[in-house]
């Protein structure tokens, strides 16, 4: 290719925004965040305004197209956390969008079907230049195994559902990440309609997410070798007296997993 082509593909590439700068503050994100995500429960969970999403459309379009138009060569450019910061935001972000797809007229994500129309499956948005699905984003890049080996990533992708873990009002960024992904955790853990130890039962009650994806809490990454080790790292959490957070640290409750709210989280 001659020097002229070389800057006249260059300059049609920057034209299209084919290289747009990525901002990884993810501040537009962030500014939506900040003003549609409400914390409840004392902060340990929190609740969407959609309606207040779908007001924001052209904003929220924006964010989206944005994530949209990164491409891979862009992305296997970057830092592994510039890499976990963008794909847990697109998560959160796309799934938004799809709620919006339906909302007001929706109770659930589960009600665009489990098999049919499947809000998990459907390849209703496009990332790398390919249409893609939220699946795809959780399970085949952020959890496959050897790349990031994050156990805490499932605090972090949010299911638009009360059941899940809280979407934070503040979108994730690199240099943010790992205190982000902790304080995530504690968070959820320190909700105890969805995580605690039952004096009653005698039992460590956790959410379903630690049945889902236990696996990913044994491997040994980020120092998390089992579901009970992992709860007894934060027992102060999930109990109130010493005794029981004794009985959690020393890992000897057997584990019941709580029966999950697929409620869509939403303010009203």
């Amino acid at each position: 290719m001659s020097a002229m082509r070389w800057l006249v593909a260059v300059l049609a590439l920057a034209a299209t925004g084919a290289w747009a700068e990525v901002d990884h503050s993810h501040k537009a994100w962030d500014d939506l965040l900040k003003k549609h995500v409400k914390y409840v429960q004392n902060g340990n969970a929190s609740r969407v305004d959609y309606a207040g999403f779908a007001k924001d459309r052209a904003a929220f379009k924006a964010v989206t197209d944005s994530y949209s138009k990164v491409t891979r060569a862009e992305f296997d450019a970057w830092t592994k956390p510039q890499q976990q910061a963008f794909l847990i935001n697109a998560y959160n972000a796309f799934t938004i969008e799809k709620i919006l797809t339906r909302y007001p007229n929706i109770k659930s994500i589960r009600d665009f079907g489990t098999v049919f129309g499947n809000p998990w499956k459907d390849k209703f948005f496009t990332l790398f230049g390919q249409p893609a699905y939220l699946d795809q984003v959780e399970h085949e890049i952020l959890r496959k195994e050897g790349v990031y080996d994050e156990p805490r990533v499932h605090v972090a992708v949010v299911c638009a559902s009360i059941g899940c873990p809280m979407l934070a009002n503040d979108a994730f960024t690199a240099e943010k990440l790992d205190a982000q992904l902790e304080a995530g955790m504690r968070r959820f853990l320190s909700d105890r309609t969805r995580n605690r130890y039952s004096a009653a039962t005698g039992k460590l009650e956790l959410s379903k997410i630690f049945d889902w994806y236990g696996k990913d809490f044994e491997k040994g990454h980020r120092g998390y070798t089992s579901v009970k080790a992992t709860a007894a790292k934060y027992a102060d959490l999930l109990a109130d007296k010493p005794e029981e957070r004794a009985i959690v640290r020393e890992q000897k409750a057997d584990v019941a997993f709580l029966e999950y709210d697929w409620s869509l989280n939403d303010v009203k």
